[in-house]
């Protein structure tokens, strides 16, 4: 059963569901995807490789995912970042390591900025991206939408968007649009201070592989390495991609990780 930390106060406090295992540092840290939540099979994955290693395992849910509080369509990029800031704050300790999957991978990016000025013990000592989709409400909805699309977003406050992971759609919101454009960081370097390996489908059809590339492209001080896998999709959850996630999680603690 999971814990629950408030996040946010008054009218905007909500209970947010995480799971916390005790062990050894550096602490993995797993962020999830948009509208995906901790139970999915890499994150349960990355919980059973801790747990033989006997290091120190963090999940949650964002609000309005999984079992957190919270509507989905309330939420926003700063909204979620908040949340995982939280947590992070709460138990991960120092020098995590953050895993994050899809939207998790700008969550991932968007923590480490805040932690690397605000309180350097937590910044991470090392980011595992698998299909990272940094600035995705820009690059990769927005610029994909057309006409009709961004003036029920814009007018209506919200359009639903067809999905092959989900028959009836999903809600976009004006809020989300419009709060992802505030925390972009695609246009200028992108400085993690700390070894970054990211895993990305070339299949992928939903955070394409050139996007993927052109976010590593954006972080020319750091240690960066990415495995291209040709016939990988956007989940990457079969055996072979999630031994391969572990191959990697395995080079971060015992520090042998691509430099």
């Amino acid at each position: 059963m999971p814990e629950f930390i408030t996040v946010g106060k008054g009218p905007q406090a909500r209970k947010i569901a995480f799971e916390y295992r005790p062990g050894s540092g550096p602490c993995l840290v797993w962020l999830g995807g948009f509208m995906s939540d901790m139970r999915g099979s890499k994150a349960e994955a990355v919980v059973d490789f801790a747990a033989t290693r006997g290091r120190a395992c963090l999940r949650f849910d964002y609000s309005g995912h999984g079992e957190s509080e919270g509507a989905f369509e309330d939420g926003t990029i700063s909204r979620w970042c908040e949340e995982a800031l939280a947590v992070i704050y709460a138990h991960a300790g120092e020098e995590p390591i953050l895993i994050g999957s899809s939207m998790g991978g700008w969550i991932a990016l968007l923590a480490t900025r805040h932690l690397r000025v605000h309180d350097r013990p937590r910044a991470p000592s090392g980011l595992v991206l698998i299909a990272p989709a940094p600035d995705f409400t820009e690059r990769l909805m927005w610029a994909a939408f057309d006409e009709a699309t961004r003036n029920a977003i814009m007018n209506d406050g919200k359009a639903m968007i067809p999905s092959e992971y989900d028959e009836s759609g999903y809600p976009v919101t004006r809020g989300l649009i419009e709060d992802g454009r505030d925390n972009l960081i695609m246009d200028e370097p992108i400085l993690t201070g700390c070894p970054v390996h990211i895993l990305q489908g070339m299949q992928d059809d939903a955070v394409p592989w050139q996007h993927a590339l052109a976010a590593m492209e954006r972080m020319p001080a750091d240690s960066v390495a990415m495995t291209l896998i040709k016939d990988g999709d956007h989940r990457l959850s079969r055996d072979e991609d999630i031994a391969r996630l572990l191959q990697v999680l395995d080079g971060f603690t015992t520090g042998t990780a691509s430099s």
